[in-house]
C-alpha cells in the first residue's frame, strides 16, 4: 500500500457517536406528527443513508408517504439543529487519531450522508482544532453514497489521486461508497454497524482502534 495524502471520515458512527441525538429528533417528529416512537437502539439500523431515509424508517409502513416524510422533516430539522450536540460525542482516540494525522502530514475530509448544517455543525462544535481540508454532507441534487460522487468532488478540491486516499467509515454504505471511488478503505468496528458488515461489503482494512488508521496511511 502506497503511503496516503488523505484521510476521508465518514460523520455518523465513525467520528462521533450520535444514534442517541438522532433518536430524539426523530422521535420528538414523530410525537408531533402522532405516530410512536422507537427506542434508541432502534436507531442504529435507521441511520446512515440520509434523513429521508430515516424518516421512512422510523414511520409506520402504513405512513411512509412522500407528504409525511415532508411532514417529518419539518419538526426534525429545527429540533434537531438546536440539540444535536446534547448526547453526541467523539469516540475515544478520535481528537488524538484526527491531530496525529495532520502532525503527519495527512489532509483530512468528511463525506457524511447527514445533511450539510448539521455536518458543518458538529464538525466545528466537536473537532474545532482539527483543520478539515473539506466538509461535505447530503445537499439537494447531489448523490449520496454510496455513489462515489462525494468522494470524487473531495479528491479533486483536494487535488488528490484515489490511490493516495483512506476512507474510514462503519458501514456497508461506507465501504460501497470506497470501492466505487476505487479508495482504500477501513472499517471502524466501534460504530453502529456490525463487522459482519463491514465484510461483506468489501472493506480493505477493519480498525478496532481509531490509533490503527494512523499505522495504514503509512502503509504499514
Amino acid at each position: 500500500m502506497l503511503q496516503k495524502k488523505l484521510v476521508i471520515f465518514d460523520l455518523d458512527g465513525t467520528l462521533l457517536d450520535t444514534v442517541r441525538d438522532l433518536a430524539e429528533a426523530t422521535n420528538h417528529a414523530l410525537v408531533c406528527c402522532g405516530y410512536p416512537t422507537h427506542p434508541s437502539e432502534a436507531y442504529y439500523n435507521f441511520v446512515g443513508r440520509g434523513i429521508y431515509n430515516l424518516f421512512l424508517n422510523a414511520l409506520p409502513a402504513e405512513a411512509r408517504t412522500e407528504e409525511n416524510v415532508r411532514l417529518m422533516r419539518s419538526h426534525f430539522v429545527p429540533y434537531y439543529n438546536e440539540h444535536n450536540t446534547c448526547y453526541s460525542r467523539p469516540y475515544p482516540g478520535i481528537p488524538q487519531l484526527l491531530k496525529a494525522l495532520e502532525e503527519n502530514g495527512l489532509m483530512l475530509a468528511v463525506a457524511s450522508n447527514k445533511y450539510q448544517e448539521a455536518t458543518e455543525k458538529l464538525i466545528g462544535h466537536f473537532f474545532p482544532d482539527a483543520h478539515f481540508s473539506v466538509v461535505l454532507g447530503q445537499r439537494d441534487g447531489f448523490p449520496m453514497k454510496p455513489d462515489p460522487a462525494i468522494v470524487n468532488l473531495i479528491c479533486q478540491q483536494t487535488g488528490t489521486l484515489p490511490d493516495e486516499v483512506l476512507y474510514v467509515g462503519d458501514s456497508g454504505v461506507d465501504m460501497q461508497t470506497a470501492a466505487h471511488a476505487a479508495v482504500e478503505s477501513v472499517g471502524v468496528t466501534w460504530g453502529f454497524r456490525p463487522v459482519s458488515e463491514l465484510s461483506e461489503n468489501g472493506a480493505s482494512h477493519l480498525a478496532d482502534k481509531p490509533d490503527e488508521i494512523l499505522h495504514l496511511v503509512h502503509g504499514s
